[in-house]
């Protein structure tokens, strides 16, 4: 699963924060890094808790200036896994979610790989959620395109949000 996470992650960022100066590059690993660290565990781990999301926030927290650029880089990074936590039911496994305050080491299914057949229509609600993001910003525009690779910054191409 990558375009429901980046889909439903980009989206849950623009419609809550409406920063244009937020950098969504660092948003789009963290809502699948922890698919990419427990999918080849076989298992659904520490990389699901929300221990582990809160711990990074906290470190980004406590290891950049107030008000920083490196901050404001930095901080997508946990809001991401914080998203992927959401928008992949990781809450529905207590012994996951609560690692390590569960007592259990947080060993279940991978939510992304338990769905089956389920994330096909999950990966086209996703890819519909990438084709507005790419049509309100005007992505197709290579200047903008650009623009997104350098700074990461999505800007609406169009008054319509």
């Amino acid at each position: 699963m990558l375009l429901w996470f980046w889909g439903t992650g980009v989206l849950s960022v623009w419609f809550v924060f409406r920063d244009p100066a937020f950098d969504y590059r660092l948003l789009l690993v963290g809502v699948i890094l922890p698919d990419l660290i427990d999918v080849p565990l076989g298992r659904a781990g520490w990389a699901h808790s929300l221990s582990v999301a809160v711990g990074v926030l906290v470190v980004v927290m406590l290891a950049t200036p107030r008000r920083s650029t490196g901050r404001r880089l930095l901080l997508a990074l946990p809001i991401g896994m914080l998203l992927h936590i959401v928008w992949d039911g990781a809450f529905t496994s207590a012994e996951v979610f609560w690692w390590p305050f569960s007592g259990g080491w947080g060993d279940g299914d991978v939510p992304s790989v338990a769905r089956g057949w389920w994330n096909v229509p999950m990966e086209v609600a996703g890819a519909v959620m990438l084709v507005w993001v790419w049509r309100t910003c005007g992505l197709a525009d290579p200047a903008r395109r650009r623009r997104f690779w350098r700074t990461g910054q999505l800007v609406e191409a169009r008054a319509t949000c």
